[in-house]
């Protein structure tokens, strides 16, 4: 079957690129930047914006599934950069698959499209999306992911799954900044006992999407439906880290910042790099700061009922093969 995936050059669309050609698949991926790795694993790679409809309507021809994956992720940038990646993109993208009467599309999204700041403790997928947002990209996401539910009909069956902060051995961004700020003595966790996340090993992400195409079918009880996808294991954010930077052989860091000064302190940094000439992006946001000070835990039971998926790697042995991932790497830098 040819496959479409779109942000292939990130780490949940470079690992199901992977997975998916494993599978016996035609693979063809959509990103803006030239990854060699993917062309020297096999993968045929197009080169494009989501924001050029025609490029989108090439890339998609004659494929019977897309993997929406790609996105705009950070927690700061102007809006129009954001609109233009994560909306404008995905309408694209809904457009190239009804041109080209793509029968399957699934999309990658976030379980930040429904935060309102407060604790989300077992959340299962009826929670409403929120009025308003702190951060251009879960508003953008949310836009987003009603436009692929909302295109759900007869012709093109779609569904989205939320993968919660996912990690593990590949990612080049969550963890490389997490082992950066801590070498460099500059890791700071906010202290909020009893807060529980629920973050997703990244081997349970691809499953989920894997699974979600084999369910996905015209009339199936998955169309035009969101799932949450995580590990099922709530556990308190700093024991996560400090089990990534044990992988890591670095000293364990302890919480020391209380939710309260997280959020000043975040306020006072977006004010300064809203000033002309500021270049960069605050080391902590609003959005970053309420996220990091609340729970963030799911019922997963709509992606186990209606996908058949279950999350197979644990967090304990995640952390053992993050470690093997790390080894070289940690011993280096000893």
């Amino acid at each position: 079957m040819k496959i479409l995936v779109t942000g292939a050059g990130g780490f949940i669309g470079g690992e199901l690129s992977r997975r998916l050609k494993e599978l016996g698949h035609q693979v063809v991926t959509f990103q803006r930047g030239h990854y060699r790795q993917l062309e020297d694993e096999g993968i045929a790679t197009i080169r494009g914006d989501l924001a050029d409809l025609e490029a989108v309507r090439l890339a998609v021809t004659g494929c019977q599934v897309v993997f929406h994956v790609a996105a705009l992720a950070s927690v700061w940038g102007p809006a129009r950069d954001f609109e233009d990646c994560n909306v404008k993109g995905t309408e694209n993208v809904i457009d190239a698959c009804q041109h080209h009467q793509v029968p399957r599309l699934i999309f990658t999204s976030s379980p930040s499209v429904v935060f309102c700041g407060d604790h989300q403790e077992g959340i299962d997928e009826q929670v409403p999306y929120p009025d308003k947002y702190l951060a251009h990209y879960p508003r953008t996401k949310a836009i987003a992911e009603k436009s692929v539910l909302g295109a759900n009909d007869e012709n093109l069956s779609t569904l989205a799954l939320r993968p919660h902060l996912v990690w593990g051995p590949g990612d080049r961004h969550l963890i490389p900044r997490i082992l950066e700020r801590a070498r460099k003595g500059r890791l700071r966790l906010i202290d909020a006992p009893g807060t529980l996340i629920d973050a997703t090993y990244i081997d349970n992400v691809i499953d989920a999407h894997i699974a979600a195409l084999s369910a996905l079918k015209a009339g199936s009880p998955c169309c035009g439906r969101c799932y949450f996808i995580a590990n099922g294991e709530p556990i308190e954010l700093h024991l996560l880290i400090a089990g990534i930077l044990e992988a890591a052989q670095l000293e364990v860091v302890k919480p020391d910042v209380s939710p309260r000064m997280a959020w000043w302190l975040a306020t006072l940094l977006e004010w300064l790099h809203r000033i002309p000439g500021v270049t960069g992006e605050p080391a902590l946001t609003r959005f970053t700061a309420q996220q990091l000070s609340t729970s963030h835990w799911f019922d997963l039971s709509a992606a186990k009922n209606d996908l058949g998926w279950e999350p197979k790697i644990s967090t304990e042995e995640g952390l053992q093969r993050l470690a093997r991932s790390l080894r070289p790497a940690a011993e280096l830098t000893r």
